[in-house]
């Protein structure tokens, strides 16, 4: 018995499957799944073209004085956030308070010399046409009178003359009518003085109304002069509260209370936040498709969000041309590099507001170029 079952035949033992089979169902099955994830890359990619050499940019206001004077108080410090209209320093304004008031007592002065003046032009006036007028019209009436008397007395001692002669009248009778003429004509000869007087008077009072004019004038210009120190003086008194002119957070901040500053003097310097925009320097083989209007998203590397903008505008040049030092390739030594040129990106309205973004902070723009 024992011999009998140890007799018996073992079956053989099941080979294990080889292990190219695996590879290739693998192959098989992660193929066609890696071709389709390709290809969705591709084509998700193909019409996007992205950089990470992109920083924010924003305008930096530069706050100045326009005035000499001493500052009185510096109203902000480093890093605050202000509004437009907001003072940030006060310049002391006794030296401007001083001139203002001498420019309005001059300004003063000036306005009482035109009264004065107008008075005197009123006087003369009224003198010359008194003198022009009624005096010089009857001056002129009794000069016609004295002459016509003149007429008279010569033509009766004419006509008295060949009678006395002829002793037909004494002559005691010729000689009152040779008195006569005589006393004639010596009147009219004092209505002609009186005449000429009268004329050169009036000529001296149309002078004095020239004259009066003139002080008018002078007097005027005076009060002109005076009048542009005054606006002048209260313009720079307001220049004395430097204000800010947008909205932004302070940098930079140079002034210090009890400082002495001159006209054109930097202050301090104003960024405003929520007027920043995007500059990505993008490969020249990069912008070939590339316009303004276009989409693009862009990705902050502070925190990863991304945000919605648009291509605003594209550089006229490459940032390598507009450097402090352009590229010399005319000595012979001519590397050729990609260049790299400037886009400006803005950063969609409803998309500003969900992460504050600072000048100088790095990004990675990506537009799409469809």
């Amino acid at each position: 018995m024992n011999q009998d079952a140890s007799a018996q035949p073992v079956p053989p033992a099941e080979e294990p499957a080889p292990n190219g089979s695996k590879a290739m169902r693998a192959l098989l099955i992660g193929a066609p799944a890696a071709l389709l994830i390709a290809a969705g890359i591709w084509f998700y990619s193909r019409n996007r073209v992205s950089t990470d050499d992109a920083q924010v940019d924003g305008h930096l206001v530069p706050v100045s004085c326009r005035v000499y004077g001493t500052v009185d108080k510096v109203l902000v410090e480093d890093n605050q956030a202000v509004k437009t209209g907001d003072p940030l320093v006060v310049l002391d304004p006794r030296d401007i308070q001083s001139r203002l008031a001498q420019a309005k007592a001059a300004l003063a002065q000036a306005r009482a010399q035109i009264e004065g003046a107008k008075a005197d032009l009123e006087r003369s006036h009224a003198a010359y046409l008194q003198a022009s007028s009624s005096d010089l019209e009857t001056a002129k009436a009794n000069l016609d009178a004295r002459k016509a008397s003149l007429d008279k007395a010569k033509t009766d001692l004419l006509r008295m003359k060949p009678l006395a002669e002829r002793e037909e009248i004494s002559a005691l009778q010729f000689d009152g009518f040779r008195t006569q003429a005589e006393l004639a004509d010596s009147e009219w000869r004092a209505a002609q003085q009186r005449l000429g007087s009268l004329q050169q008077e009036a000529g001296i009072r149309k002078v004095a109304v020239g004259a009066a004019e003139a002080r008018i004038a002078s007097a005027q210009a005076q009060a002109d002069q005076a009048r542009a120190s005054q606006e002048g003086l209260e313009l720079q008194l307001g220049y004395t509260r430097i204000l800010a002119p947008v909205d932004g957070v302070v940098t930079k901040k140079f002034v210090e209370a009890g400082q002495t500053i001159q006209p054109g003097q930097g202050l301090l310097t104003l960024i405003p936040l929520h007027r920043s925009w995007v500059t990505a320097n993008f490969k020249e083989t990069q912008i070939a498709r590339m316009r303004p209007g276009q989409e693009a998203e862009i990705k902050v590397d502070m925190n990863g969000v991304v945000l919605k903008g648009h291509v605003d505008s594209i550089a006229g040049s490459t940032g390598s041309r507009m450097s402090l030092l352009p590229p010399e390739n005319a000595v012979g030594n001519f590397v050729k590099v990609v260049q790299r040129i400037p886009v400006k990106i803005r950063i969609d309205e409803n998309e500003a507001g969900k992460v504050i973004l600072r000048p100088g902070m790095n990004v990675e723009a990506t537009v799409i170029v469809q």
